[in-house]
């Protein structure tokens, strides 16, 4: 958590103007003035210091007139000037350690390098990426995948205007000594530096960058969509279309050149940085400056004239979406879009966590980690170098319900990123060393869930919520059962494997420029004759999900500056019911920034920094969760006001008109949005599959919402949400939170992190 502060005080000398933090301090803001926020924005937030891009269905001819009503009054700011900034370089190298509640060690090496505005940044972006930012890059190969001394590495160019940051990492395997892994990633900086990347190293990671930026600029909106991608080009480049000379320079690069800037500016002296496990040092969490009393200023008097009428905003057309079969009875669920020259497809299984081995927890996860390291004819190095050669992801992972491999690629790569994709999920060889290396990566994600708030409560609650004998008590050991997972066999994998990722359980959604018949070919002919082995596995709910009884599980994390508290109940809603009125109602409560709970407990009380709520579908349960981080001193007072929001809601003040309207409106218009890019598409074809929907779902929705009726809205709440039966889990430090608890009237217990999944458990019986 104070990383970020270290960082940049180790690389730059106090007073220069990238010594600090951008998110500030809380001490700084305590002690801020009302006229000093004011001053600030008076000095900086002028039109002549701005960048506005329109992007999306619109003209010049159109929008200049439009921008130029809006905004064209409004009157200088000040003459704003850049810093003149000298990139520093350290006299000597520089060494600290700093303790926190992390699960690993952590070992950095860092230098300030020039910015974006410098040629040589693009060189450092391809130098780091090389060096330990692809999947198959130095590092990865050396640290993890044949010494096995860490269990994950990174390397990367963070580029500002004037100034960037080289941050080289090492995540120290559990059990091995640091200073080794220390020495040795120093060894393989040096040899980089003395010998540069390979010409094949430079093309991999030129094809990857090229294949991101592709599928970012999809998107209108977003990081990495067209707007944003314009925006920055402008305002620190003075031009729109820098990405275009940025990736003309990328492809540019040699390796000569790569090894003499990258030996120019990181053979000078590191910041050396070693984050261990251990209590975190004392630290501002907020200064003690006394409040300065606001002036009362007279009423703003001026005016922007009257808004314009919204415009009709048409109901979306969703893709054709098209359902066919391979030779083997695979369904294939297919949608074009042409946008960009991109390919996108899951194969979806009917697995899931929900799948995984009761007394071996950790099984499934295990197995699908193992899917990528290693097949038949492919070993992890040479699957992550034909990914990067194709510019092509291949992925796999899960949901509560489901198993996914993931697929994505440019099309003209689309056969041999298919070969690919389906000697991974057809031939996975299960190596006796990846197993090993694989085993102590998931360890290690096991001790930082337990490390973390949000991981601590994602374990405490699913057997609260779903009962000790639900498959979805699963859920609750996060990456695994540590002892399970340290005596799984291959023979174990191999096994689950079988049962579970074969074709009867599977279906492939695929949304590409490419026609169905080319796509179904291709498809066809790596996976139409795919047969499963042995008998396919079962999953058993032979009862519905049964939640515990009211009560509030407190897991004692000391000194932490704020508590994280989570509620959840389960409902009785069909999770195949239409959900409109449902999720309008969650929106209304606890769902976007405008909601009851995050306007109370973040604009209202600034006790939290955001809260949101919502409803769950899986399969076989619906459950409703609130989330709230708050100060420590508040968490009591907060769960007391996240009761009285609730209640009021569902007793006297159900959703107002104007609520009603301002979520309908907001779900029919951003549909325009929310379905540009050929992964959004992708999602939405599954959802409507696994939600039992039509196809063409999506084409009536906006008539559904108009439908909508407020008393729907509330009789969906009072069928649903009932905050006495809440479950509470809070994580905190139970010194100081403990008391606030008490005194709500329900049983509390406290348990330490370590035996959260025992707590809970016991807890359920």
């Amino acid at each position: 958590g104070l990383f970020r502060y270290k960082m940049v005080e180790g690389l730059f000398p106090e007073g220069h103007p990238y010594y600090h933090s951008t998110i500030g301090s809380m001490a700084d803001l305590d002690a801020a003035s009302l006229d000093d926020v004011k001053n600030w924005f008076r000095q900086y937030y002028g039109p002549n210091n701005a960048v506005l891009v329109l992007a999306g269905d619109i003209d010049a001819a159109t929008a200049k007139p439009l921008v130029e009503k809006y905004f064209g009054a409004i009157p200088r700011g000040a003459n704003i000037a850049d810093p003149k900034i000298e990139v520093p370089t350290l006299a000597a190298a520089k060494n600290e350690v700093m303790k926190d509640r992390v699960a690993v060690t952590r070992i950095y090496r860092m230098w300030a390098v020039p910015g974006m505005r410098d040629k040589e940044s693009t060189v450092l972006d391809v130098a780091t990426g090389v060096l330990g930012g692809l999947a198959s890059s130095r590092l990865d190969n050396a640290l993890v995948k044949k010494e096995k001394l860490a269990v994950s590495v990174g390397a990367s160019n963070q580029s500002m205007a004037q100034a960037g940051m080289v941050l080289i990492s090492a995540d120290v395997r559990p059990g091995v000594d640091p200073a080794v892994v220390e020495k040795r990633l120093d060894a393989l900086i040096a040899d980089y530096l003395r010998n540069g990347p390979t010409n094949d190293e430079l093309e991999r990671y030129k094809t990857r960058t090229a294949s991101s930026r592709i599928r970012g600029l999809e998107s209108v909106g977003g990081f990495g969509g067209k707007a944003v991608t314009l925006a920055s080009g402008a305002l620190y480049m003075n031009d729109p279309g820098f990405y275009k000379k940025q990736l003309a320079d990328l492809a540019a690069v040699t390796p000569a050149q790569a090894r003499a800037v990258a030996a120019k500016w990181l053979s000078r002296p590191a910041y050396a940085l070693t984050i261990e496990p251990g209590a975190r040092a004392a630290y501002s969490e907020a200064g003690t400056a006394a409040k300065k009393p606001a002036v009362a200023e007279a009423p703003f008097k001026g005016t922007r004239g009257a808004l314009p009428a919204v415009a009709e905003v048409k109901d979306i057309d969703f893709p054709t979406v098209t359902r066919t079969k391979l030779s083997n009875g695979i369904e294939l669920v297919y949608a074009q879009r042409d946008a960009v020259p991109v390919t996108q497809a899951v194969i979806s299984f009917d697995a899931g966590v929900a799948s995984d081995v009761p007394t071996a927890l950790g099984t499934e996860s295990m197995a699908l980690a193992l899917l990528e390291e290693g097949t038949a004819t492919r070993d992890s190095i040479a699957i992550a170098e034909a990914q990067e050669r194709l510019g092509a992801g291949v992925s796999a992972g899960s949901s509560a319900d489901r198993a996914y491999i993931s697929l994505f690629t440019p099309s003209p790569n689309l056969g041999g990123a298919l070969e690919l994709m389906a000697d991974i999920a057809r031939k996975p060889a299960f190596p006796a060393e990846e197993i090993e290396r694989v085993r102590g990566q998931i360890l290690a994600g096991i001790k930082q869930v337990k490390s973390n708030p949000s991981g601590l409560a994602q374990m405490a609650m699913p057997t609260l919520l779903y009962g000790k004998d639900s498959p979805y008590a699963k859920m609750a050991a996060v990456g695994g059962d540590e002892d399970a997972v340290k005596k799984l066999t291959r023979d174990d994998l191999v096994g689950y494997y079988k049962a579970w990722i074969r074709p009867e359980k599977a279906k492939i959604f695929v949304v590409s420029d490419r026609p169905l018949a080319e796509v179904k070919a291709a498809f066809e002919g790596r996976f139409g004759d795919w047969k499963g082995e042995g008998a396919p596995g079962t999953k058993t709910f032979a009862a519905k999900a049964m939640q515990t009884a009211p009560k509030i599980l407190l897991i004692d994390r000391p000194d932490s500056p704020q508590s994280l508290i989570v509620a959840a109940q389960m409902t009785p809603v069909d999770p195949f019911a239409d959900a409109i009125a449902l999720s309008t109602a969650s929106e209304v409560l606890g769902g976007d920034f405008l909601s009851r709970i995050n306007m109370n407990l973040r604009e209202d009380k600034s006790w939290s920094y955001g809260v949101r709520g919502a409803v769950a579908r899986m399969e076989h349960a619906v459950p409703f969760t609130i989330s709230a981080p708050v100060q420590a001193d508040k968490t009591g007072p907060a769960i007391l006001e996240i009761q009285k929001e609730v209640g009021d809601y569902l007793s006297s003040r159900g959703v107002t008109q104007t609520e009603f309207d301002r979520s309908v409106i907001s779900s029919v218009r951003k549909m325009a949005g929310q379905y540009e890019t050929a992964g959004a598409v992708l999602g939405a074809m599954q959802a409507n599959d696994f939600m039992r929907r039509p196809d063409d779902y999506q084409d009536g929705l906006a008539k559904k919402y108009r439908a909508l009726t407020i008393p729907q809205v509330d009789a969906a709440a009072r069928g649903a949400i009932d905050p006495k039966r809440f479950i509470w889990v809070v994580v905190g430090d139970a010194s100081k939170v403990r008391a606030q608890l008490d005194s709500l009237g329900l049983p509390v217990e406290v348990v330490k992190p370590e035996s959260v999944g025992v707590a809970a458990k016991a807890a359920a019986d």
